[in-house]
């Protein structure tokens, strides 16, 4: 089976987000559950490798398995999503070490409210989430957000 091109997977996310003001509410709250998404994985204690390897953290497991997404469908956007996590990672981490109140609650109510304005940016451009079609799209909306700064440094992607 041919792998699905990944313009065609922003096509498609596209279509549903034609609205400005949805538009604009994925910029903000795309790339913060995203965030989320790692520091909720960077709260949880690290798991031992056993026999003296160390430990590892679920965060680096998942960027690991998200990076690999990305490198199969474009070079050029997994090298950009690479900074963006790497960039995650260092806020979790420092957000843990320096923050007033637990990672994981930080994390925990900033996904809420970014889930809230997604589904009210959909309620006003009247379109279901893509990933309610298919749970990829989850992984898609970051790098649709990032293709549109490619293009607009004029970046292939």
């Amino acid at each position: 089976m041919a792998r699905r091109p990944i313009q065609a997977w922003f096509d498609e996310y596209a279509e549903s987000h034609r609205n400005p003001v949805n538009v604009a509410v994925h910029w903000i709250a795309v790339p913060v559950i995203f965030f989320t998404i790692v520091g909720l994985l960077y709260s949880i204690p690290p798991i031992p490798l056993g026999n003296g390897l160390g430990r590892i953290s679920l965060a680096n497991i998942a960027v690991a398995a998200v990076i690999v997404y990305y490198l199969v469908r474009s070079l050029s956007l997994a090298l950009g999503m690479i900074l963006f996590c790497l960039a995650c990672l260092a806020l979790a981490r420092w957000i843990s070490l320096h923050a007033a109140w637990p990672l994981w609650a930080i994390c925990l109510g900033l996904f809420v409210l970014a889930w809230i304005a997604q589904f009210l940016g959909h309620g006003v451009e009247g379109r279901k989430p893509s990933f309610l079609k298919d749970v990829q799209f989850l992984l898609i909306g970051p790098a649709w957000l990032l293709s549109k700064i490619y293009r607009r440094l004029g970046i292939a992607y």
